[in-house]
């Protein structure tokens, strides 16, 4: 499989689920990306 056949995949899988968040658990996910240094 392709690096960025896999790469766009996981984005398309990432951006599907993160659309079913309530607003508590994207807080919860992006404090914990900020604290994991994933968003500058």
């Amino acid at each position: 499989m392709d690096e960025e056949y896999r790469r766009e995949e996981l984005i398309r899988i990432i951006q599907h689920s993160t659309e079913r968040l309530t607003l508590p658990e994207l807080e919860a996910l992006y404090y914990d990306m900020v604290t994991k240094d994933y968003i500058r």
